[in-house]
């Protein structure tokens, strides 16, 4: 971290996990395929394959929308004219500067089970952007930090397994 930097989320994975995620899809639609492949043999298996595809694609959507999750947002002081930014960088490896007054809602979700929370981060009232799992971060520091954001801190919908709520 730089000089005037301070850590307002921090996600635990921060790769990619590009090679893992593809090496599992392709054994899945290899699989998928050799399946149509029999079942077309003996009878009509047009649904396998549209199943196959529908699920490739999805995986291909899910990529597309995982490298724009959010993996780091730190507070920065610019040093050419002093104010203060929001840096966010993503999953692909882009990184973004926003005005902290830009910010127009925060939600951080905590897990009800595990000590990790989401982050949902709306800016401008329209875009909204998602962080990976990461440490639950100090409420009081994001308040700090975008004095106009409306800020809100949550427990997770889902409770523990096999205790009653």
């Amino acid at each position: 971290m730089a000089n005037g930097e301070e850590l307002l989320w921090d996600a635990a994975d921060k790769g990619t996990a590009f090679v893992p995620r593809l090496r599992r899809t392709a054994v899945t639609a290899v699989g998928a395929g050799l399946f149509v492949l029999v079942l077309w043999a003996s009878a009509g298996a047009t649904w396998a394959a549209w199943a196959t595809a529908a699920y490739v694609l999805m995986e291909i959507a899910y990529r597309l929308w995982d490298r724009h999750r959010l993996v780091e947002i730190h507070i920065v002081v610019t040093e050419t004219d002093g104010l203060t930014r929001l840096r966010l960088r993503q999953v692909g490896g882009r990184t973004t500067e926003h005005d902290p007054h830009h910010v127009a809602r925060v939600l951080i979700i905590r897990d009800n089970v595990v000590d990790t929370a989401k982050l949902r981060l709306r800016l401008n009232g329209k875009l909204v952007l998602f962080g990976r799992a990461g440490r639950p971060p100090a409420v009081t520091v994001w308040r700090k930090a975008c004095p106009r954001a409306h800020i809100q801190e949550r427990n997770a919908w889902w409770g523990m397994p096999g205790v009653p709520d």
